[in-house]
């Protein structure tokens, strides 16, 4: 009965209902904050179920109804066609860029080298990679040929134009897009576990990530484009969200179209769809219904059709250093892959080490306000030492490619510079040539291939780090077979006219290796590497080399390169891998605590409009308990800043006669008021009347639970209905780093 009316006797309006014309700006979110998953699936419910019901009632509202529920596949579809194009794109300018420091195509500034030549009729099948076409900087400047001069001037250029890209991309990073530096992965994964980044996936990013990675691998940096490729994809995919309303307008859809976005990304720089699929699902992604796998894997299907339409290699492949092995593995080879397992383990411990040593160090001294300059000397040491080495002188995908090869009659790389041996050798090496196995053994070129590698471990990324440890060991476990293949142990190994043992299986065991020690991946990283190489006999190699390297790294640090990188930043993410064991209770974590101030809260009525806007000024605090009076703390429900603000704003702007004395009221029924006062601002519409309690008792370890599969933001700490306190995702946060011994304040965001 108290309810049936909102109107005063008067009949001037004094009530205002929010339901009844939905504010702009309800239900969204401030940067630096966590998104309430539970509140955004219970908005996309209702949304559904609206749809739902009014398709029923007309032809109109059925269409509508199909096109909701076909709008996520088309995303889908522009997804992968973007993200397929720009990665396309990116492979064809880097493999041009990089080879403008060496020369020039006199037959088109556009060709890359490789380009260049496959027209000429003069190569030769040794120099293949040299044709009148193509001219040095030496050669286009001060028509020098050959001796020093030319290594001279050709090492100068090269340097010049490092500095020149290397420049370019951090100038552009600094001066248009800051959230373009990095991976991305890191932020990646903190955004899809529910917290706010504004900007950190728009369309400046976009852009300027594009053009920057290409500068910045061009200019032989230490770094691959994978990482950077994820980030572009989930830009990708944020910016084409807001053309559709039910992504735009809710967070949690919008992180269900990220984590196909990630899978995407993987997807363009590897070649591997499914293999993407799986890196969503195992690394980054925080919530993953059997819907959004769904649609991983149409987006990746569709990127790496796109990426292959374009085909930026020329080898109508999806990446450059796809390859195909045909030789059958040996038992005993377990172990050379094994020990390759430990090797990128302990490789991979000891670059997340470094790596946050460093970026630690940029964080806390002076260093890290001088980047420009940073980037700059990086960019000359790595240029002046890897010009004079063939292989460091390569881009990335370029040396990995050149490793993962299984030399054939048609290869004329140093890395397959094998000899005859014919009538020269004497010996063991003799009864080698005479079984026909003599066109195996180490020439002059490879020897001066493996010192060259073992140069190059000094300043590549992981995975080129483990894939030359791979070759280097494959190398010596070939020869080692060939030399000695009449012992008990390597017979049966080599036959007349085949290969004994494939050096670029074990590069690719090496790379998965390295890069499973950085990342702790396992399932998707393996069939990474299976998609790479579309063969089934080298899985078994795959999973003992990635799960030895998971153990061995986990051993002496159970981070992985991503995680290590959340937590010096401060995000506040809680990894699902990371078991609370401490024997703790809510009230140990909840606050206020004894000594604290009293917990800020709001009366359901009672408080006036000047007494609300006079708390929020006072207080940073993102949400604020309801309870029934300040005598009677019994909960009635929660209130977020942000709805409080947009809302008492609106009122004052919309509702006439609002004033500072007007009373705020979370009722749902009108309370008696004289018709001389001032009208009241209704709030009931923006209040969760269901808000997550635990008890005083709750162990924490079922609260960690709770917030992690719950993605809550806060719940509220009661005790027989009386509110007792709160606890938040940073509170959560800083007691697990407390309990671990780290500085509780490290968790820098709201």
């Amino acid at each position: 009965i108290c309810c049936a009316g909102t109107m005063s006797p008067n009949n001037s309006p004094k009530l205002m209902d929010l339901l009844d014309d939905t504010v702009p700006g309800i239900g969204t979110y401030e940067d630096f904050n966590t998104i309430d998953w539970v509140r955004e699936k219970s908005k996309d419910r209702d949304r559904h179920r609206e749809i739902t019901n009014k398709s029923k009632q007309s032809t109109v509202a059925l269409l509508f109804s199909i096109s909701d529920a076909f709008s996520g596949w088309l995303l889908m579809l522009l997804i992968g066609l973007m993200s397929g194009a720009l990665a396309g794109g990116i492979d064809i300018a880097a493999h041009w860029m990089t080879d403008l420091k060496e020369g020039v195509c006199l037959n088109g500034l556009w060709f890359n080298h490789e380009h260049c030549c496959w027209a000429s009729n003069e190569t030769t099948f040794q120099e293949r990679d040299k044709c009148p076409q193509w001219k040095s900087w030496a050669e286009l400047m001060v028509g020098v040929s050959e001796g020093p001069g030319l290594y001279v001037v050709n090492y100068f250029m090269y340097m010049c134009w490092a500095l020149l890209f290397a420049f370019l991309a951090v100038i552009l990073v600094r001066a248009f897009a800051p959230y373009a530096c990095g991976s991305g992965i890191p932020e990646i994964k903190t955004v899809l576990s529910g917290f706010i980044i504004r900007g950190y996936l728009g369309k400046w990013t976009l852009i300027i990530k594009t053009i920057t990675l290409v500068l910045a691998v061009s200019s032989g940096l230490s770094l691959g484009k994978e990482g950077p490729l994820v980030h572009v994809a989930c830009c990708c995919a944020n910016i084409l969200c807001h053309f559709f309303t039910k992504y735009r307008r809710n967070e949690a859809k919008r992180r269900e179209v990220l984590s196909a976005a990630s899978a995407v990304g993987v997807s363009v720089a590897f070649g591997a769809p499914i293999g993407g699929v799986l890196f969503s699902l195992e690394e980054v992604s925080y919530y993953f219904p059997l819907k959004t796998l769904w649609r991983s894997f149409f987006a990746a299907l569709v990127a790496a059709f796109t990426l292959r339409s374009i085909n930026p290699f020329g080898n109508s492949r999806l990446v450059l250093f796809y390859v195909e092995f045909h030789t059958p593995w040996h038992l005993l080879e377990l172990i050379p892959f094994v020990l390759l397992g430990i090797f990128g383990g302990l490789w991979g411990a000891f670059f997340i080490r470094a790596n946050i040593a460093w970026c630690r160090l940029r964080k806390n001294t002076c260093l890290g306000h001088y980047p420009v300059l940073e980037v700059v000397v990086v960019t000359l040491l790595t240029a002046f030492l890897a010009f004079p080495i063939e292989y460091t002188r390569m881009s990335s995908s370029e040396l990995i490619s050149e490793l993962f090869n299984d030399c054939g009659l048609l290869d004329s790389s140093k890395l397959c510079g094998y000899t005859s041996n014919s009538g020269s050798a004497s010996g063991s090496v003799n009864a080698t040539a005479a079984n026909g196995l003599g066109a195996r053994l180490a020439g002059p070129d490879l020897y001066t291939a493996m010192w060259q590698l073992a140069l190059a471990l000094l300043f590549i990324p992981s995975m080129a780090v483990g894939a030359i440890a791979g070759r280097l060991l494959g190398v010596c476990m070939e020869q080692l077979a060939i030399r000695h293949h009449e012992r008990d142990i390597f017979r049966g190994w080599c036959s007349p006219g085949a290969d004994c043992i494939t050096p670029g299986l074990y590069a690719m065991v090496g790379a998965a290796a390295c890069l499973g020690g950085v990342t702790r991946m396992t399932v998707s990283l393996v069939v990474i590497m299976f998609e790479l190489t579309g063969g089934l006999e080298y899985i078994v190699p795959l999973m003992a080399a990635a799960m030895t390297s998971k153990w061995v790294a986990d051993a002496l640090g159970r981070e992985s390169i991503y995680e290590a990188h959340i937590r010096l930043n401060g995000y506040p993410f809680l990894e699902a891998k990371e078991e609370f064991r401490h024997k703790t209770l809510a009230t140990d974590v909840m606050r206020p605590r004894r000594g604290d101030p009293l917990l800020s809260v709001l009366t359901e009525s009672g408080m006036t409009v000047e007494e609300v806007e006079r708390l929020i000024a006072d207080t940073t605090y993102s949400g604020f308990p309801v309870v029934i009076s300040q005598q009677s703390p019994r909960l009635v429900g929660f209130v977020l800043r942000r709805d409080l603000v947009i809302s008492l704003e609106n009122a004052r702007r919309n509702q006439e006669g609002v004033v500072s004395m007007s009373p705020i009221l979370f009722t749902e029924c009108d309370p008696p008021m004289s018709p001389s006062a001032p009208p009241a601002v209704k709030l009931r519409s923006i209040l969760d009347l269901s808000p997550f309690t635990v008890t005083v008792h709750t162990p924490m370890e079922i609260v960690v639970d709770i917030f992690r599969k719950l993605g809550l933001r806060q719940c509220l700490v009661i005790q027989n209905g009386r509110l007792l306190g709160i606890i938040t995702k940073k509170d959560i946060l800083k007691h697990m780093a407390q309990m671990a011994n780290r500085d509780p304040d490290s968790i820098l965001f709201n």
